[in-house]
């Protein structure tokens, strides 16, 4: 039963949303977790980003992410990688279990909502919240919910927007492509496993290994030079053919899926046109998907009978509104790995800037691990932020975007909220 008072609201129920209100919940606050979606999980679930990158072996706030882990291993939804990556996740099951975990804790979830309005009142806010469910909202609206802080996990900042906070990217033409992912079944993993690592020796960009009898793969390609890419000669003579196009062919990776025996997931395509409409964008995406779902039956072993299984429902957005924070975390503090003295992430995850041009984008590996202070999550005293509109320059963003990263944020946001709240109680 939704209730008119609570210690926290926390809109936005992906990766660094749920991390942040289960912890938060955890140490004894209320929260109210609002999404618009109906399930969890953000870009794991609705954007399809699988599997989430390897980072640092001394991250820290991993608790939420570890339990994460196991609970979804314990249904065959997970699996650890040869290199002790925990991050392969099943999508489907990472919904349920993500509902479990955060009702667990007695976090309440209103799903298919919006956060329509917020009112400051001293030192709290007076939310009013957009639903169509009839039952419970009285004219699609239920006003007048007081709490004492919001987390804007929203990704795009729609909160502090809303609120016309102050933004990094106002005037900044810096920006990623976006993409739109997928998945295919019906493949002979096996099959292509064994056809993929004979042709492709470099281990570096094609791996395989079997684990809870399972085999996990990875492989990619992209049009950039430099770059001795195996498949490379598949991909041109693909597009030569007009199988594909040459711009299908800027960005490959696949992934297998956790928990299935059957299941290819692709981090592609990759939209280049910067003025495309996100409207425009999901037409292009889908298109560029049949396409390539074509290519990989025609001129990959194993996919003669596979098949398109499922489209994200949201695109994959990269980099979008920065909200300017207590603290503009830099690409200086990260390349010199400054420390802080409130760290809520720790990792060496390089800077990665996807392009839409040719030849432009960046993967800049840094030489120690840095840490990102809970100072770029803090707003002002009862607005927050975490996920991708942290308080970040464009290129320290680029590498603290990651799933892993994400979830540290929001469970060091939520111990952070933990430790405010009781000290504004004595």
């Amino acid at each position: 039963m939704i209730s008119n008072s609570y210690d926290l609201i926390v809109a936005g129920g992906g990766t660094a949303g749920c991390s942040c209100a289960y912890t938060a919940a955890k140490s004894g606050l209320k929260v109210l977790l609002i999404e618009k979606n109906s399930f969890l999980g953000g870009s794991i679930t609705s954007s399809l980003v699988i599997p989430a990158m390897k980072t640092s072996e001394n991250a820290i706030n991993t608790d939420f992410f570890n339990l994460l882990y196991n609970e979804l291993h314990s249904v065959n939804g997970a699996s650890e990688y040869s290199d002790g990556n925990k991050g392969w996740f099943n999508p489907e099951l990472t919904k349920i279990i993500l509902d479990k975990l955060l009702k667990s804790v007695n976090v309440e979830i209103l799903f298919e909502s919006n956060i329509k309005s917020l009112d400051k009142k001293l030192s709290s806010y007076i939310a009013t919240i957009e639903n169509d469910n009839i039952e419970v909202f009285q004219n699609g609206l239920l006003s007048h919910i007081e709490t004492k802080y919001v987390v804007d996990a929203t990704g795009d900042a729609k909160i502090c927007k809303l609120l016309k906070c102050e933004f990094l990217n106002k005037n900044e033409d810096k920006t990623q492509p976006i993409n739109l992912r997928f998945i295919m079944s019906g493949v002979n993993i096996n099959l292509f496993s064994k056809w993929l690592t004979d042709y492709d020796k470099d281990r570096n960009v094609t791996t395989s290994c079997y684990t809870d009898n399972t085999t996990l793969l990875s492989t990619a390609y992209t049009w950039d030079d430099g770059t001795n890419w195996a498949l490379k000669p598949i991909f041109k003579e693909a597009v030569k053919r007009g199988v594909i196009t040459e711009e299908d062919s800027n960005y490959f990776q696949i992934f297998s899926v956790a928990g299935t025996q059957d299941s290819v997931a692709f981090n592609c395509p990759r939209i280049l046109d910067r003025n495309s409409s996100r409207s425009d964008a999901y037409i292009k995406g889908r298109e560029s998907i049949l396409r390539l779902s074509d290519f990989c039956r025609k001129f990959f072993p194993g996919f003669e009978n596979a098949y398109i299984s499922s489209i994200a429902n949201s695109l994959g957005v990269r980099v979008s509104n920065r909200v300017k924070g207590k603290y503009v975390y830099t690409q200086n503090d990260l390349l010199t790995g400054k420390k802080f003295e409130h760290p809520v992430v720790i990792s060496n995850y390089p800077i990665d800037v996807h392009s839409s041009d040719k030849n432009s984008s960046k993967l800049e590996k840094v030489n120690q691990e840095y840490q990102l202070p809970v100072e770029s999550l803090i707003v002002n005293d009862n607005l927050f932020v975490v996920g991708r509109c942290i308080s970040a320059e464009f290129e320290a963003q680029a590498a603290l975007r990651i799933i892993p990263s994400c979830f540290s944020m929001g469970e060091g946001l939520g111990k952070y909220l933990a430790s405010v709240n009781t000290e504004s109680q004595q």
